[in-house]
């Protein structure tokens, strides 16, 4: 079969550009030869692109030395037999390629992902990660500044020996922590001492472990916590069916000791732990949250469905119990075992005993420990799950969570708020420091 083949390279974009009897398709950079016998070649040049046109004689399976992916060899077969030359090649710039917003751009982007072929050599993998976000730019890859994304990119290059690209299931910003963010990462395993040679993928657990040797030479504030082999159209982001966030307060007059700094919100004020609870009855739901959206969201829609907010009180951390504590437990336990061998009596003493604990933590008795002994803060852990938020959505409503709690709003002032539907109307949000988020769920099957 003849045919007039006409290639388009465009640098900035990085990919080749095929126009073959009217169709196109996009084939990437590096893996397109074009051999003909006797071929007539043209090549024009501008600013912006290569063009080359070049028409082979009985360009065949047998005969051709046409060098393209499966995929494009499939298209190619579907195309009618034409002769004709293209009488126009379109130039390639960049308002061919621009999107509306940056979240059109970033969802173009995710279809590009989960619609794409992969090299058969090539193992997707689902990485669970923990970081403290405190010297993190963000998570999301940046021009400049040190991010989760960029830490994680160096070190899969120094295990792998090549750049891969990484893509996370959230977007923590700058100051924000994570006791389990995911991300996805696709990686080839090529022989390094036969170069080229595709082996088979690692296994989940040397990547876990060789990439953590890598990162613990990188400030030791990231950790891979799990890795998992999942199929190639699988996407981070996109494939999550919720997650969780958890902020923290410390409510106290003392200053907050140095185990705590830049890992909570240290309010003062005492905090009205049921007052937080009503207002939280008020914000979950399904709501239009614009008054809990940052100015800088590009979320298309601020409808969102808050599956849970709730403010619980637990032991402040890090946490060490004090003699009178030790002297109940012990006693509490060694009650239970002298009346009773009972397994389950024994479980309800230490249930007993944990409550108890949280009773007498700010206590006199507790306080009253000594020279040198530290007051406990009180804490209060926030905990927001829906399957998405908006920007800045989850430290906005500890912001108004923080004044219900201190009595500068009531509880009806966050019915007005959430009704304004203006962020104006919101007080300011918490700061970074106290945010984690805490788990991102997926339909996975099992091992």
């Amino acid at each position: 079969m003849a045919f007039p083949t006409v290639a388009t390279c465009a640098p900035q974009y990085g990919f080749w550009f095929w126009r073959v009897s009217g169709a196109a398709c996009f084939v990437p950079p590096m893996i397109c030869l074009l051999k003909c016998s006797s071929p007539m070649v043209k090549v024009r040049r501008n600013s912006k692109s290569l063009h080359f046109l070049c028409e082979g004689k009985q360009m065949t399976e047998e005969k051709s030395s046409l060098l393209i992916p499966r995929s494009f060899k499939q298209l190619r077969n579907q195309w009618p037999e034409s002769v004709q030359r293209p009488t126009e090649v379109d130039n390639i710039n960049s308002e061919n390629f621009t999107c509306d917003s940056v979240e059109d751009e970033v969802a173009d982007r995710g279809l590009v992902e989960k619609n794409m072929n992969p090299n058969p050599g090539t193992q997707r993998y689902l990485v669970a990660i923990e970081y403290i976000g405190t010297r993190f730019s963000g998570a999301q890859k940046q021009s400049s500044g040190r991010t989760v994304v960029g830490v994680l990119e160096d070190a899969f290059k120094e295990f792998i020996g090549q750049p891969v690209s990484i893509f996370c299931s959230s977007r923590t910003d700058a100051g924000v922590h994570a006791l389990s963010n995911v991300c996805h990462v696709d990686i080839e395993r090529i022989s390094k001492r036969r170069p080229g040679q595709v082996l088979p993928p690692h296994e989940p657990l040397v990547v876990k472990n060789a990439v953590n040797h890598f990162l613990q030479k990188n400030e030791g504030d990231i950790m891979v916590t799990d890795v998992r082999c999942v199929p190639a159209d699988f996407h981070a982001r996109y494939e999550a069916r919720e997650r969780t966030y958890f902020y923290r307060l410390l409510s106290g007059k003392e200053p907050l000791a140095i185990f705590e700094k830049d890992r909570a919100w240290h309010v003062p004020e005492e905090l009205d732990l049921l007052a937080m609870q009503k207002a939280c009855q008020v914000l979950v739901g399904h709501h239009d949250f614009s008054s809990f959206r940052g100015a800088a969201c590009q979320a298309k829609s601020p409808i969102r469905t808050l599956d849970e907010l709730s403010v619980t009180e637990v032991a402040s951390s890090p946490y060490f119990p004090t003699v009178l504590e030790r002297e109940h437990c012990i006693n509490g336990m060694e009650g239970s075992l002298s009346s009773s061998y009972n397994s389950e009596a024994v479980v309800h003493s230490v249930s007993s005993t944990s409550d108890h604990l949280l009773k007498i933590e700010n206590s006199s008795e507790a306080a009253s420990q000594g020279f040198g002994t530290r007051k406990r803060h009180r804490c209060f852990v926030v905990t927001a799950r829906a399957r998405s938020f908006l920007y800045h959505q989850v430290r906005l409503l500890v912001g108004v969570l923080k004044s219900v709690a201190t009595g500068d709003l009531t509880v009806s002032d966050v019915e007005r708020i959430l009704m304004a539907k203006n962020v104006a109307a919101a007080r300011p949000m918490a700061p970074a420091c106290g945010l984690y988020l805490g788990h991102v769920k997926y339909d996975l099957p099992s091992n």
